[in-house]
């Protein structure tokens, strides 16, 4: 869908030669191997990345530092390559925003974004980065309003995205391309209808509400202790607030990261999946980047 392409791409930038998707349990990848690209899982250790909003996720720096090394060695110092970094959800906030009309000028729309999140966020927006997308027309009902617009905004607090760029840096590496685990992973749904995608990665649990195609809802949960019952207690308001708030009756459940059984006795859930097979609970941004680039 290129509704969900863009998403997962929110700055525009040549393919690059290796893909890092970073979780507290360890590093994604995909890198160079001979004419084609491996991938792999290097792990860290508990407590080396812990990821949060408003707090520096990178507590042992040395580690990371040391995984990346030895996931793709610099050759030259001097020449860095093009990377794409994917960032653990928590790590940002992702909203869907409703405007009436928006400005024609990129920046202008960039201003009023701002604006608008600038009470709902738990970091000060002057030191944040955002990007955000325009999503089509209307909100999935029968009573469709043409002019209405809706945007999917990224932030993250410039001190937390920082540390992530400049262990790469320090690498040899230009992250050109920075995204987040679950918008990545939205290239690997081609299902049709109102559909809610709940990622469970480790103690963050992502839920995901599209309709038409259109991401609507963008939650992320911590769970300590990640029990069906605690799932099904955020899962449930959110097929209610499909139905209740988007006329979205009917819709279906799709999991990713989940051990296997996992919920399938309720909603009929399926499992998010791609060419590459279904992602586990650590590389679901990964799998979904490369899903994206191939299509």
């Amino acid at each position: 869908m290129p509704i969900l392409t863009s998403l997962a791409n929110l700055l525009k930038e040549p393919h690059p030669s290796h893909i890092f998707e970073l979780s507290e349990a360890g590093i994604a990848y995909s890198r160079p191997a001979g004419k084609e690209f491996e991938t792999g899982f290097a792990p860290f250790e508990p407590g080396t990345l812990v990821a949060s909003p408003t707090e520096d996720n990178i507590r042992r720096a040395e580690v990371v530092a040391a995984q990346i090394a030895r996931i793709a060695p610099a050759q030259d110092s001097r020449k860095r390559r093009p990377a794409a970094l994917i960032l653990p959800d928590y790590a940002a906030r992702v909203s869907v925003l409703d405007f009436d009309s928006l400005p024609e000028k990129p920046d202008e729309q960039l201003a009023l974004v701002r604006f608008r999140l600038k009470k709902t966020l738990p970091f000060d927006i002057d030191s944040a980065a955002v990007s955000y997308f325009v999503q089509p027309s209307g909100d999935g009902s029968k009573e469709e309003e043409p002019s209405r617009k809706e945007v999917v905004a990224v932030s993250v607090a410039l001190e937390i995205i920082a540390r992530y760029e400049a262990l790469f840096r320090a690498a040899a590496f230009h992250p050109g391309i920075v995204t987040t685990s679950g918008l990545a992973a939205l290239n690997l749904f081609r299902g049709e209808g109102p559909t809610v995608i709940a990622k469970l990665e480790g103690r963050i649990l992502t839920v995901m509400a599209l309709v038409d195609g259109a991401l609507k809802l963008f939650r992320c949960v911590e769970m300590e202790d990640a029990t069906e019952e605690d799932i099904l207690g955020v899962l449930q308001p959110t097929f209610a607030y499909m139905e209740d708030e988007l006329d979205a009756t009917g819709s279906r459940l799709v999991l990713c990261g989940f051990p296997a059984g996992a919920l399938s006795e309720w909603k009929a859930s399926e499992t998010l999946s791609g060419s590459r097979g279904a992602p586990g609970p650590f590389n679901s941004g990964l799998l979904g980047y490369l899903e994206g680039a191939r299509n």
